[in-house]
C-alpha cells in the first residue's frame, strides 16, 4: 500500500501544555485505524493537526497521492450546527463539497453529482428530500456521513462517531463503514472511545499515552491490552 500521510516528529501544544510529543506515524492507502486514548490523550487535537486547524509546535505531515487537507472527508463529533438546521437532507450531503469551491460563488454539476453519488453509496437516496431535522439519530449520523463521502475521495476521518447512537445503529454504522474501506479502497481514521473487539474494527490502532503515539496493528493491540 502507497503512503497516503506521513507525520514525523510531530508536536502539538497549547501554550505551556505539549499535548503531543515527537510523534511519527504513517497512514497507508487503504488503512482503517482506530485512534485510542484516554479523555484528554490528545486524539481530538492529533485530528485538527491532520485537518490544519491547528500548527503544531514542529515536526511535519506530509500527504501523497495528491491528496491536500481541504480534500479530506471529516465528521466531527458532535456536529450540532445541522442538529435542527432547515435543509433537506441532499443540501446537508452537497455541503460536503464547499472545499471544493475554492472562490466559486455557488455549487457546480459536478459537486451535485457528487452528493448524489454519495447518498447512493450509503443507500440513503429514499432519504434525500426529507428534512434533517426529521431523521432519527442513525438516520443523520449515515447522513453526514455521506456529506463527509461527498468532499473526499481519499481520507476520511471520523471523531467518535458512535456516540448517541444506541447499540443496532451503532452496528448498522460500523459495518457501512467497512463496507466503504473494503469495497472502495477509502482510507478511514476513527477516535473510538471504547476499546472492544467490536469497536476495534480496523485493521490498526493508533495508541496515544502521555502525549506518545504507539502504532500497532489491531490484532497485537488487542493481545497486549486485553
Amino acid at each position: 500500500m502507497s503512503e497516503l500521510v506521513t507525520v514525523k516528529n510531530l508536536t502539538v501544544a497549547y501554550g505551556s501544555n505539549v499535548v503531543i510529543s515527537s510523534a511519527s506515524f504513517i497512514i497507508k492507502k487503504g488503512d482503517f485505524i482506530c485512534v485510542v486514548g484516554q479523555n484528554g490523550s490528545g486524539k481530538s487535537t492529533l485530528i485538527k493537526a491532520l485537518l490544519g486547524l491547528i500548527r503544531p509546535r514542529s515536526g511535519k505531515i506530509s500527504f501523497g497521492q495528491g491528496i491536500k487537507q481541504n480534500s479530506i472527508g471529516y465528521l466531527p463529533q458532535e456536529p450540532k450546527q445541522f442538529q435542527n438546521f432547515p435543509a433537506s437532507v441532499f443540501e446537508i450531503v452537497l455541503s460536503g463539497t464547499l472545499g471544493r469551491l475554492g472562490h466559486l460563488p455557488f455549487y457546480r454539476k459536478e459537486d451535485r453529482i457528487r452528493a448524489e453519488s454519495s447518498l447512493d453509496t450509503l443507500n440513503i437516496k429514499n432519504l434525500k428530500d426529507k428534512k434533517f431535522s426529521e431523521l432519527s439519530g442513525g438516520q443523520k449520523q449515515k447522513v453526514l456521513l455521506a456529506r463527509a463521502l461527498a468532499a473526499t475521495s481519499s481520507l476520511l476521518i471520523l471523531d467518535e462517531p458512535s456516540n448517541n447512537l444506541d447499540h443496532a445503529s451503532r452496528k448498522s454504522f460500523y459495518e457501512t463503514l467497512k463496507s466503504l474501506n473494503k469495497n472502495t479502497g477509502l482510507t478511514i481514521l476513527m477516535i473510538t472511545h471504547d476499546l472492544d473487539s467490536e469497536d476495534l474494527i480496523g485493521n490498526k490502532v493508533l495508541s496515544l499515552k502521555n502525549g506518545k503515539i504507539s502504532s500497532f496493528t489491531t490484532v497485537d493491540f488487542l493481545r497486549r491490552y486485553k
